[in-house]
């Protein structure tokens, strides 16, 4: 799991079968010490966050495992809230 900060929406008007009603948020990645690392990324907001918010997140294979419908073409998915 890495840390990020949303930074804005994405508003798509095609989808994926699988990926109707999950929301599509651009994240920015950063490292331990909350500076960014990396380019900015969207991903899909398996736990309602929104610009500003600091979260968690995982890519790859287990990003899709977080969804509604698995097995979902996606590369990166938020999984939670960081206090």
């Amino acid at each position: 799991m890495r840390l990020a900060r949303v930074t804005g929406r994405v508003v798509s008007t095609v989808r994926c079968r699988g990926l109707e009603g999950v929301k599509l948020l651009i994240i920015q990645p950063l490292d331990a010490g909350l500076a960014p690392a990396g380019r900015s990324l969207v991903a899909c907001d398996a736990m309602h966050a929104g610009p500003g918010d600091l979260v968690f997140w995982v890519g790859g294979r287990e990003a899709s495992m977080a969804l509604p419908e698995p097995f979902v073409p996606v590369d990166a998915t938020i999984l939670g809230h960081v206090e």
